[in-house]
């Protein structure tokens, strides 16, 4: 039987031990020897990124920021998007450089090398910092950070979910734009504080992994009103 392998690691600033394994040809990544993420579930986060779209209702040339790099699937489901609706550019905020190394390097195959492509921009940091007053706007922004609103990996992640931080989007937003959040699970509390921001707010179950769809994530759309 093959053995797991630690292929790399790095501590947060937390204090918590983040690593990247190998067991066969699956990889996943650790908080603490929690797994965070697997290459074998990514079938949601490549959901979010066809159902912003479909929300959207402004120009399909849109401006993208992914929040979140993890094995690379949101930002790959992203640029297929783009493709099928004709150009468009990414930002993809990363909050770990470890996660940017690890996705030029050993995950980089998994999602068809995502960062090598030239409409990807990688900005490095916490996306909160990146949303900042003034800055251009984004036409769609998909929030793929930590384990949806029930944050554990860095504690400064609740933030996004909290009034301040959904303000804090939408303010981000062009108009018309689409903001896709994902999450492990639903969640009743956050669904409320995302609709008393000003958003319009719709959920979708999509299946984590095509060989289990009783396994399902969801996807919160929302909508400035």
């Amino acid at each position: 039987m093959l053995k797991r392998r630690i292929i790399d690691g790095t501590t947060t600033p937390d204090g918590c031990e983040l690593e990247l394994s190998q067991h066969d040809q699956d990889f996943s990544i650790d908080i603490d020897k929690w797994e965070l993420m697997s290459s074998r579930a990514h079938g949601s986060e490549e959901a979010m990124a066809r159902l912003a779209l479909d929300t959207f209702k402004g120009s399909k040339q849109a401006r993208w920021l992914v929040g979140g790099l993890g094995m690379g699937f949101t930002l790959r489901a992203t640029l297929d998007v783009i493709d099928s609706c004709g150009g468009g550019s990414v930002v993809v905020a990363e909050v770990f450089q470890a996660v940017v190394d690890w996705n030029r390097g050993p995950l980089a195959h998994l999602a068809s090398h995502p960062l090598d492509d030239p409409r990807a921009e990688v900005w490095v940091g916490d996306v909160y910092d990146l949303l900042e007053p003034g800055a251009k706007p984004f036409d769609i922004i998909l929030l793929d950070v930590d384990n949806g609103p029930d944050a554990f990996t860095l504690r400064s992640n609740e933030r996004l979910y909290q009034p301040d931080g959904l303000q804090r989007l939408r303010n981000s937003l062009s108009p018309g734009g689409v903001l896709a959040v994902w999450s492990s699970a639903d969640h009743n509390a956050f669904r409320s504080r995302f609709g008393k921001a000003g958003f319009k707010v719709a959920t979708k179950r999509v299946p984590a992994r095509p060989d289990r769809p009783k396994k399902r994530n969801v996807i919160f759309l929302g909508t400035p009103r």
